[in-house]
């Protein structure tokens, strides 16, 4: 007889060198808590936008929904995203790619069109950001993937 176990990821312990990395390590696990939720929601909502404008006729009226999502995105979470710290709205760029497949200047330039895709990109390399980074989850993000994967199993 044969019983089928479910699949089980293995985590290894994370021994520190010091203090500062362990600190370091759970500042990393916090930011990525507080904006994991946030990238989850914008795939699950480009998802359902993608459908609807699938069904438009127009460009005019494609423009018109884009427009009428980032007005709700802004009233939604507008205030809450403001309050994200820098190293939080680095995080959620990168997971916004994770989420989404394109980076986030990508979706702004098929969403929104090209010039303002420019305009939010200067103004965050202004700010020391890059909305055209993308998500490595085997290379300099495997740390927050291993933090991803450990959230999403109830683990931390």
């Amino acid at each position: 007889p044969y019983i089928r176990l479910p699949e089980t990821e293995i985590f290894a312990f994370k021994v520190f060198k010091n203090n500062r990395q362990e600190r370091q390590n759970y500042r990393l696990i916090r930011n990525v808590k507080v904006v994991y939720p946030y990238a989850r929601m914008a795939g699950q909502k480009l998802t359902e936008y993608e459908e609807i404008l699938l069904q438009t006729e127009t460009d005019r009226e494609r423009r018109q929904i884009m427009k009428d999502l980032e007005d709700e995105l802004h009233r939604e979470y507008g205030d809450q995203l403001r309050n994200l710290t820098f190293t939080q709205g680095k995080i959620l760029i990168k997971l916004i790619d994770r989420e989404t497949g394109d980076t986030s200047y990508d979706l702004v330039r098929e969403m929104r069109g090209a010039f303002r895709a420019f305009f939010y990109q200067t103004f965050a390399r202004i700010f020391g950001l890059n909305l055209k980074v993308n998500y490595d989850p085997h290379g300099e993000d495997q740390q927050i993937e291993t933090i991803i994967r450990m959230i999403d199993q109830g683990l931390i």
